[in-house]
């Protein structure tokens, strides 16, 4: 099995390209707290989309906003699961959603969103307010295969539900990239370490000399302090931290939780977060 560290991404596949606006976003009032799901979006027209929210491809590279464009994030009073909130952060211009099943403890988000980079994040976001230590732990899944490649699940620990908020993020990509992120403080970019893993003599290979992608089956984050960690069950063996810690300090309360990013600003799809652990206290990832 191979591990290779980076500190930036490739954006991969490509997608359809959309009309430049700027201004045109969902129309919803800061730190707005509604009871039920997201309403319907403002009109039946196609959203527009501006240049640098596009995703990558073999004839566009993806930009950060503008350092002036933001979004109120769109914020719901209802529980679901463990998670007292939820947030579509960044109001991304197609509504998100999520649900829970008991039964199976799995957690279906859709959400579309341009990114979780940068100096603002868009996402569906499931949160809790912790102070203190945290560990947070989750299997995930995508269940269409064709995806963008680097449409990511996430855990994160927020200091508030802006979407340029200060953050650390653990994340899995579409394509199976895992990462460590951290934006120190509000409006500035995000940086990481990136991990991409794979391995010769595997089922999918062309020969057994083939490099094949391994996508983790489980990952953590644990906050101890103002520190925070990696953790990765690549094949079900016991979680264990993965690459050096980050520091950064959060003052108390802040959000905890689980969200989704389509890596496509107008279209949504699907994540598939199950077993979530979630303990005010380090050392309780599983």
């Amino acid at each position: 099995m191979r591990t290779a560290s980076y500190n930036r991404r490739d954006e991969r596949p490509d997608i359809p390209q959309y009309s430049e606006d700027r201004f045109l976003s969902r129309s919803y009032p800061a730190a707005c707290f509604t009871s039920g799901q997201a309403p319907a979006p403002p009109s039946t027209q196609k959203p527009v989309t501006p240049e640098w929210a596009q995703p990558g491809s073999a004839t566009h590279q993806q930009v950060a906003p503008p350092s002036d464009f933001h979004r109120p994030s769109t914020n719901f009073d209802t529980p679901i699961g463990i998670f007292e909130g939820q947030s579509d952060v960044g109001s991304a211009v197609i509504p998100g959603s999520a649900s829970y099943d008991a039964a199976t403890k799995q957690y279906t988000i859709h959400s579309a969103g341009y990114n979780v980079w940068y100096t603002r994040d868009e996402f569906r976001y499931l949160w809790k307010r912790f102070s203190g230590d945290v560990s947070l732990a989750a299997e995930i899944a995508f269940p269409d295969p064709n995806g963008y490649g680097d449409r990511k699940a996430v855990l994160v620990i927020r200091q508030s539900l802006d979407d340029d908020s200060k953050e650390a993020i653990v994340a899995l990509h579409g394509a199976g990239m895992i990462q460590l992120a951290q934006r120190a403080e509000k409006n500035i970019r995000v940086k990481d370490m990136e991990f991409r893993i794979g391995g010769r003599g595997r089922p999918g290979g062309a020969s057994p000399d083939s490099l094949v992608n391994v996508s983790a089956q489980r990952i953590g984050i644990e906050k101890h302090g103002d520190s925070f960690a990696l953790f990765v069950s690549l094949e079900g063996e016991p979680m264990h931290q993965f690459g050096p810690p980050i520091t950064l300090h959060l003052d108390g309360p802040f959000y905890v939780g689980i969200g989704f990013c389509s890596h496509m600003p107008d279209k949504s799809d699907t994540a598939v977060l199950s077993n979530v652990v979630l303990e005010n206290s380090a050392g309780k990832i599983r």
